[in-house]
Formats: C-alpha cells, structure tokens, sequence
C-alpha cells in the first residue's frame, strides 16, 4: 500500500503534475513571504506575557504612555568641555529634529532648554554633565505599531545633521538601540540566506562529485525556503504570531538545513535502488516507500520539540516554534513531493560521473563507515565507555556557562554608536533619561512608594506624580544603570521590594529594565517547564517509530549526553575563544531544543535502518548494515547542518553567534561520534535487548555474536563513502 503511494507520487505522468502543483503553491506564496517585514515585531515590550509586572504597568499607562514611543537622545561630548557655540548648536539641531516626521509633539529637549526650565522651578532632567564635557538632547519617535522597523531612516538623517567641529555625536537612547538593531539586520537577510546556500553548494559538490546533482536539493530547499516565509506571513497577519528577525534569520537557516538534510537522505536510498531496480520510476517508488517513514518521523520530532515551544511564557519564544516548526512541515512535504519529481524527470544522468547503474556494486558496503563498524565491533563495550566517559567529561566545561544575562554592549559583537553614548553618559554620571523605573500605586499611598523608590541608590529625581483616574497615580524615575545589566535588575527588584512593602498601595515597578527582568524571570521558568516537556514529547514519539522502550530510553541519555559535552565545550569556547561576557537567559533552552530535535534525527535515520535490517539479520549485523548504508549520507547532513548553523556567527550578536556555535558543535557531535561510535557500540554490546520489550531479534532469536556479524560484512577494499 505505502509502496503504490510512493510510486503513484513519482510516476511517468504524476511526476509532472507534482512539479507543477508544487511550483504554483510556489509562486503564490513567495509573494507573501516578500511582506514578512510589514508583520515583524521587534518591540520587547510585546515579547512578555501579560502576567509580568512589566507588561501590567505598560497596560495602565497606555493612556498617558503611548506604548510605541521609543525616547531616543543625541549624546554630545567634549574631552576639554562644551563650549557656548556648541550649546547653541545643539539647539539649531533640536529644531531640525522636531521638524523629522515621526518626533512627537512634545518637541525636543535641549540642554538649554532644560537650563531654562529649572531656572522657572519646572521638573526636568539634568542634560548636562557636571564637568560640562557631555550634554544631550531628548525626544521621542513614534512611528506607530511598526516603530522599530521604521526608524533606521530618521536616525540616519538625524546623523548626518547632528555634527559639531571637535564634538562626538551619538544616537542613544532607545531610540539608537532600535536603529543600531535594525540596521545591523538591513541587508544582512539577503547575505546570510546567500552565505548559506553557499556553504550547502560546497559540502554538495564535495558529496555528490558531481556538477549537477547539487542542484536538485538546492532547488528543493529554496522552494521550501520561499513557501515557508509565505505560510509564516498568513499565520503572524491573521493568527497573531509574533515574528521577529531572529526567528525569520533561524528559519532560513532551519530550512536550508534541515531540507538539505532530507534530500541527502532520500538521494541516498534513491542511488542504492537505482542498482536493484531497472525502471527509475520503480526504484524512486522503493526509496520513497523505505526512506520517507524516517524522514516523516525525524521532520515530525522537530516539528513537535519545536511546537513545544508555544508553552513558553515568553511571546517570542512561543512565536518562535511554530515559525520553525511551519518552516520544517513545508520543508518536508517539499522534499517528499517536488524533488523526488525531479529526480526522476532527470533521470539516472543526474548523477554523472558516478551514474549508479542497474546490477552494479554499492560502494558502502566496505566503506569507511563499514570499516568503522567492523573496529567497533572488536571490543564494542570498551568503546561505548570510552566514548561516554569522554563526552562526559567535556559536560564539565558548563561551570562556565554564564547565562544571567548580557548588557546592552555585551550583547553585541561590535561596538555600536547607541552603547557609545551610554558609555558616554555614565562615565560623566549622567542619567539615561531614556531607562527609568515607571511605578504605579494607589492615590493615597503614591507619596509613600514615591519616597521609598527614590531612596534605593541609583534612582534619580521622581517626575512630578500623575493621576491615572480611578484611584491610581503614577511617577517616573531615572536609573544610572545599563537597562539590561545585573546592576539594573537589582535595583527594579529592590525598587518593586519597598514599593510592595507600602501596605494598601497596591504599587507596581515597571519600565526598560525591570521589562528585561521579567524577560529573564519568564526564560527561567520556560527552561523549568520546556526542557522536561520536549524530552518528554521526544521519548514518546521514539516509543512509538522503535516500537520498544528499551532503545528510546539509550537514544534519549545519548543525545542528553551530546547536549550536555557540546554545551560545556561552546561554553569553552564563549569564554576562551571569544571572550564573551555571558549568555543570554534564552540561550540554553533554544540549545536544547535544536540539538535534542536535530540531534535525534540523527538517531532515527539510522535506528530506522537497524531496526529495517535486524528483521533479516539480527541486532548486532544489522547495526553493521546500517552504519555502512547510513554513515556516509549522515555524515553528509551533519556537516551541512553545522555549516548552515555557523552562518548565524556572521551577524553582530553574540546570542546568534553563541547559538550558531553550540547547535554546530552538537551535530557534529551526533554525527561523528554519538550516532556513528557510542550508539552502534552499544547496539553492537547489547544486542536484541534494545528492543525490549519487542520481541524483535528475540522470536524467534536472531543474535550473532559481533564477531560473526562482522564476519559476515564484506572486507573493506576501499575508503570511498
């Protein structure tokens, strides 16, 4: 029955109708994936979930606060002093600034301005340093729900006016965040998907040797690349998922990898039929039939880890999994469809030099892997806890994982003109206006939470108290910490301390930094809740395609293993290498999610083969099969994910790079060691037992010892893969 599907989807005249039904969806939805910039959401505000303290003041602001203001300054420094000249230039700059579109109405502050104010007793901030080196003017953006896409524009324009002879200039403020953000992501989509499918043309060419055959899965991944972004578009403009340009960077990448992945899989199964079958429509009717069940259960592993991602409290990691999760669903259907089609309208020609003709010889059954397989053999228990206690201990190597958090600077891999001007700011103990602690409380206690916040050290002059209406009042206050640092998150904890302890005031502590606290306090929880949750959800779906418990259980403690040496050893590598500060909170629960999914595909790839091949030949030799059938074509895959994976390191953030990084050293981890050493010795030690409590191997009993099942593999003559 699986065997006339497959074939029916790849026939003489179906093959056709795929193509063309494939490339029609194509087309349609590559349009709509060109508008995925108009659904983005940057805005951190919009990424915490409506529980968080943070996010409930924002709601009773929303009346006095418009939450799409973005505060931004133009920092100005003097290492021998601001002079008149520069004063006043500052001030012609201010009225050009307040003529921009997209400045509120509230006008621009200046450091004369706000001179004057407080000569007329009026509530301002202090623009001005104490030594007179550094001043600043305050405004504020608004652009409306799409502000942080939008303001790349304005602030160029506002850098190419705001020069003074002897002065430094720097945009700050949320506002230069947002642009140094958004710039640093201009442009760069483009490069890196390019990057990307760079590297894959590469390892293809050097897979395949051949001048042709690359471009098949290249073309495969690029149409599924084209119709995820599509089917992303529909669901973030009528399903309400949030997407940012981190999720729409992994998903190129996720794509392009995982899709690449598939294809060398499938190629594979399609060459070894093409030598036992004369008809190719025949022989792509056998591989679909035998590979596509372990490319349907190693896509819909990731597809359901990723899903486990909606339970996060965090907007943006819960948007994130099914952006990835849409992104690998198309991918599949993509590379079960339209390349099989090609494959087969191409012919057995595609593959030249190295046609595989019908009768002839499979190269890997006495390749590498085949010889690898025959060593392990030998002593397979020795080498499985060699292989354990190795990558055991490169699990020590976490000590050195930081992932409290990063500054604004340490977030970055280069130095951007907003991390200048709060440098700048700082040194001359300057408030950035622009961080402030935002607190409500009941009228009658307002006085009280007032005089408690400003008490705790490093919180500047309270604005003048506002009423909200209905019993609630509130103030602002600056703070003279980076908004993401520790430093800051102990001030808002102490802040939101005094202000609860105001018995009847019913005080809440919101603003910059105590959003990017409860950021952190809501990736804590998720790590709690959403590592347990994907293990969980990976084990059963093992159960299920192994149809055993015993092997699900080894495969699971494996990959945690990989997971745990391939963290400690990036974790290294982060603080050694190159010299990061930290980690972002995210980080290890994104880690884990990407290399427990990718790395169990791994295992099912070749699982699915072993436990193909135990029904004819017993555990111990079929494990030998699968490892020279699969090894090569996996190995493949690993380097073509852990390539794509290390394209992420070309863009300026250390997240990016740090992730980039762990998910390439976990599959590569998985491909050449977890799955080709550690997992083949210990099928090869424990035999049938991997199936308890199946029956399989076991009734009636097919067990060899490991030096018969290696007798029984052909000598290696060559080390081709």
């Amino acid at each position: 029955m699986h065997r006339q599907i497959a074939g029916r989807l790849t026939g003489p005249v179906t093959k056709w109708l795929v193509l063309v039904g494939v490339l029609v969806a194509t087309v349609g939805l590559s349009s709509l994936g060109a508008k995925l910039n108009d659904v983005k959401n940057n805005e951190a505000s919009s990424w915490l979930p409506g529980s968080a303290e943070a996010t409930k003041v924002t709601n009773e602001l929303s009346k006095d606060v418009n939450p799409n203001d973005i505060p931004t300054l133009v920092v100005y420094q003097r290492k021998d002093g601001l002079r008149p000249s520069d004063f006043a230039a500052m001030d012609a700059q201010g009225e050009k600034i307040a003529a921009i579109k997209g400045v509120t109405k509230q006008g621009v502050l200046t450091p004369n301005k706000a001179k004057a104010l407080a000569a007329q007793g009026v509530n301002v901030p202090k623009l001005t340093s104490a030594d007179g080196q550094v001043a600043y003017t305050y405004f504020v953006f608004n652009f409306g729900k799409d502000g942080w896409n939008k303001i790349p524009k304005p602030a160029d324009k506002i850098r190419d006016f705001t020069k003074i002879d002897g002065v430094k200039v720097y945009l700050g403020g949320y506002g230069g965040q947002a642009s140094d953000f958004a710039s640093s992501f201009d442009g760069s989509h483009t490069q890196l998907i390019l990057i990307t499918f760079g590297v894959v043309i590469l390892i293809l060419l050097l897979t395949y040797r051949s001048p042709i055959l690359w471009l098949l899965p290249i073309i495969g991944a690029a149409v599924s690349y084209q119709m995820a972004g599509g089917v992303v578009y529909l669901l973030a403009k009528y399903a309400n998922l949030t997407v940012n340009d981190q999720s729409q960077y992994i998903l190129g990448i996720l794509v392009i990898g995982a899709g690449t992945d598939y294809a060398l899989l499938l190629v594979a199964r399609y060459r070894e039929e093409l030598r036992t079958h004369e008809n190719r429509h025949e022989a792509m009717g056998y591989a679909l039939h035998r590979a596509a069940p372990a490319v349907i259960a190693s896509a819909a592993t990731v597809v359901i880890g990723l899903m486990c991602l909606s339970f996060a409290d965090l907007n943006s990691t819960a948007g994130l999994g099914p952006v990835l999760a849409v992104g690998v669903a198309v991918t599949l259907l993509v590379m079960i469809t339209l390349l099989p089609a090609l494959l087969v309208i191409f012919g057995r020609w595609v593959f030249w030099p190295k046609r595989p003709s019908f009768g002839s010889d499979e190269p890997t059954s006495h390749g590498l892997w085949a010889r690898t397989g025959q060593r392990i053999s030998k002593a397979p228990r020795r080498v499985w806890v060699i292989t354990a206690t190795l990558l055991a201990i490169s699990c020590l190597g976490l000590f050195k994982l930081d992932a409290t958090g990063l500054t604004t600077e340490q977030s970055f891999t280069q130095t951007f003109d907003s991390v200048l001007a709060q440098k700048a700011l700082f040194a001359h103990d300057l408030a950035d206006n622009s961080n402030t602690l935002q607190v409500v409380a009941n009228d009658d206690k307002i006085k009280d939470v007032e005089s408690a916040v400003v008490a705790v050290k490093g919180v500047g002059k309270p604005t003048d108290i506002k009423s909200l209406g209905g019993g609630r009042s509130w103030f602002e206050a600056s703070i003279n910490q980076d908004v993401s640092s520790p430093a800051a998150f102990d001030m808002v904890k102490k802040a939101r301390s005094v202000a609860h302890g105001i018995d009847g005031s019913n005080a809440l502590v919101g603003g910059g930094a105590a959003l990017y606290l409860d950021t952190k306090i809501a990736s804590d929880r998720d790590n709690k809740v959403i590592i347990p949750l994907v293990l969980l959800v990976v084990f059963l779906i093992l159960m299920l395609l192994l149809r055993a418990v015993a092997i699900p259980l080894i495969l699971m403690a494996t990959v945690i293993l990989s997971f745990g040496a391939a963290l400690g050893i990036s974790s290294l590598i982060f603080h050694y290498v190159y010299d990061f500060a930290g980690a972002d909170p995210t980080f290890p629960l994104f880690a884990f999610v990407f290399l427990v999914a990718l790395g169990i595909d791994y295992n099912i790839f070749l699982m699915t083969r072993v436990r193909e091949e135990t029904a004819d030949h017993g555990t111990r030799k079929g494990s030998l099969i699968a490892l020279s059938s699969t090894g090569g074509v996996i190995t493949s895959a690993g380097l073509v994910l852990a390539a794509t994976f290390m394209v992420l390191g070309t863009l300026p953030f250390v997240f990016l790079a740090e992730l980039g990084t762990a998910v390439a050293l976990g599959v590569l981890l998985d491909t050449l060691i977890v799955r080709s050493v550690l997992v083949t010795a210990l099928n090869l030690d424990l035999g049938g037992g991997i199936w308890w409590p199946s029956k399989l191997d076991r009734d009636p009993p097919i067990n060899p010892t490991p030096a018969a099942a290696a007798a029984e593999v052909p000598e290696p003559e060559t080390a081709g893969v």
